[in-house]
């Protein structure tokens, strides 16, 4: 079958095992083949073949419902319902996402890009069935790696106290994007081994039950097993909180899968399909993968598994900057600890955890405990460091606030993958996190201009006894000349080129100051250009001296409101200052999927747009 034509899931209706599993093959070939193209989510796609064929098979759908948990697995949903055409546009700019999205599709009732949130979306849709007298199935498939968040456990919990049904399946392959941590990974373990059990049981029986004296032995033994069952599942997270439960299942074998589906479908109540499942399947690259590295890819050479992008000498990402520092900073500072949840690889902390077994903790996907614990270690005298996404830093707000600033406990965050990340669209971008921090009382935010400034702020981080955050892009810098770090002073700002005699003031910050001082710098001294790093506290001082300067221009990269902009506008409105303010940045929306270059060309924040803005006022 060409992958390309398939227009609707319908025709899984009339296929055979046979036929099935060979669409399953031409899928996972197609899969392949269009992500070392386009780059996305490989593994966990490649895991979850034949359970999205299953489901679309024995499910109606659009009218049932199948929710994705985080959605980036359901690039084989998207395929079966009519957009493997459309994978040569994957994540990049007006194509389709990599998540599911509701007006791609009739067929994504739901669209996330954050862990752990299918099962409470998935009871709320049955509830509102429910009450409106409707039939649809509701079905949530969530990975063993995100049932350990916080908000699968309420949901769950929830579940079980309710009468509408939700359908879940559990989709065991032992990694969330590394290997996942916790009590629900110990449970999924001892599940899977009773596997062993179930099938000796019935290998048994088939034997036995050839004869009188096999009859009699079998009847001993069902009354013994029925003994053993109990001791042996008595501890079923699942069923002890009150959710009917259903393997494991091999989540490669299409029969079993398509019967246990059945069996959920009919099933008076909730229950939890429990199938285990081998992430990467069907490429070895990615099944051989221990680390997340094939979680997510960029282009790849498919018989190497080499990427495709081009390395540069001396090269680093600002993730592995912070994680070369920490393990130096670890050497005169034996109180730290490093924390994150669930992104030791993204956030390139594996050697400091390979160094340090003692004083790393990885939290899973829980930021919200994250954050506490971290608050706790401070408050009992560690030097706690956590790395955290901007994005998923987002789902931690209330730790933030109560659990920390209000106790001004000395915590330094690190908030990777600060502003436009490009690929992974509106739920990745790391865009908010300098409005949200900025209203709570006692915090430090600040960005570096460079890796040694950046180093420097860290350093400046442990050092100042605060709740104390430091924002870096996703991208890389060459190191090629590293500086002793120097302890900053909060709140202070430097100006790059230009003086207070300017006729105009750019105030920036971040890896893009080099590029605005070069072209700043052929204005001969008429621009002014800040790298005002902090956003809290602002440099008041050096602001009051710039007032001489009567047209300001705030360029950043992120949301207008509550960023950088708000911060010196409030200023210019307290101090009743007579100044013209240009505000270029994001404005009120959701920032789409696509290449960042491409991205700040739409959102009008490219270095073209701030050329613009400056001569304009010149």
């Amino acid at each position: 079958m060409k992958i390309e034509e398939i227009k609707s899931p319908d025709f899984l209706k009339d296929m055979n095992n046979e036929e099935l599993n060979e669409l399953c093959k031409d899928i996972r070939s197609f899969l392949v083949s269009s992500i070392s193209k386009t780059g996305g989510h490989l593994s966990s796609n490649l895991g979850i073949v034949e359970v999205s064929v299953a489901l679309l098979k024995v499910f109606n759908t659009p009218k049932d419902k199948i929710i994705y948990d985080v959605g980036h697995q359901s690039y084989v949903h998207k395929i079966l319902t009519g957009r493997a055409k459309d994978f040569v546009t994957l994540r990049q700019y007006g194509g389709i996402s990599g998540f599911q999205k509701r007006n791609e599709s009739e067929y994504d009732p739901w669209e996330a890009g954050h862990s752990s949130t299918s099962l409470s979306a998935a009871l709320g849709m049955a509830i509102a069935r429910d009450l409106s007298g409707n039939d649809e199935n509701v079905i949530a498939v969530i990975g063993d790696g995100a049932l350990g968040g916080g908000m699968s456990l309420e949901a769950l919990n929830h579940i079980s106290d309710v009468s509408s049904k939700v359908i879940i399946v559990l989709n065991d392959n032992e990694m969330s994007i590394s290997k996942p941590v916790g009590a629900v990974t110990s449970i999924l373990s001892s599940l899977r081994m009773s596997k062993f059990y179930r099938d000796s049981k019935h290998d048994l029986k088939d034997y036995l039950s050839t004869n009188f004296f096999g009859e009699k032995i079998l009847d001993f033994l069902i009354r013994f097993r029925d003994g053993l069952k109990s001791r042996l599942l008595s501890t079923n997270f699942f069923t002890d909180i009150g959710i009917e439960y259903l393997g494991p299942i091999d989540g490669h074998n299409l029969s079993a899968l398509e019967s246990a589906f059945q069996m959920a479908k009919d099933h008076d109540g909730s229950i939890i399909v429990h199938v285990v499942t081998k992430k990467g399947k069907g490429y070895s690259y990615a099944e051989n993968d221990t680390a997340g590295k094939w979680h997510g890819v960029g282009s790849f050479d498919i018989e190497t598994g080499k990427s495709l992008k081009p390395s540069v000498k001396n090269s680093k990402s600002y993730s592995e900057i912070v994680a070369d520092y920490l393990l130096e900073y670890k050497k005169i500072d034996p109180k730290l600890i490093v924390l994150t949840p669930a992104m030791i690889s993204g956030s390139k902390l594996e050697k400091y955890f390979e160094a340090y077994p003692e004083s790393s903790f990885d939290c899973g996907i829980a930021e919200e405990h994250a954050v506490t614990l971290a608050g706790a270690l401070a408050e009992s005298g560690m030097h706690p460091f956590i790395s955290v996404y901007s994005s998923f830093l987002q789902r931690a707000y209330d730790q933030v606030n109560h659990d920390i600033a209000r106790m001004k406990l000395p915590v330094v965050v690190g908030i990777d993958r600060a502003g436009l990340v490009g690929e992974d669209g509106e739920t990745h971008h790391g865009v908010f996190d300098i409005s949200f921090l900025r209203p709570i009382p006692n915090v430090v935010i600040c960005e570096a201009k460079d890796y040694n400034e950046l180093r420097s702020l860290l350093y400046t981080g442990f050092k100042s006894g605060l709740p104390f955050f430091v924002r870096y892009p996703r991208g890389s810098a060459i190191v090629d000349n590293i500086l002793p770090v120097e302890e900053i002073k909060i709140g202070s700002y430097d100006v790059l080129c230009g003086d207070e005699d300017s006729d105009v003031c750019v105030f920036s910050y971040g890896v893009d100051l080099e590029h605005i001082v070069e072209l700043c710098s052929s204005y001969n001294g008429r621009v002014c250009v800040v790298n005002a790093r902090f956003f809290k506290p602002i440099d008041k001082n050096l602001l009051s001296k710039l007032t001489g300067i009567k047209t300001w221009i705030v360029y950043e990269q992120t949301q207008k409101c509550g960023g950088l902009s708000s911060a010196i506008s409030e200023f210019i409105t307290d101090n009743k200052l007579d100044i013209e303010l240009c505000r270029i940045g994001i404005e009120d929306h959701f920032v789409t999927h696509g290449d960042t270059s491409t991205l700040k060309e739409i959102e009008h924040i490219s270095l073209s747009d701030l050329k613009k803005a400056i001569e304009e006022v010149l």
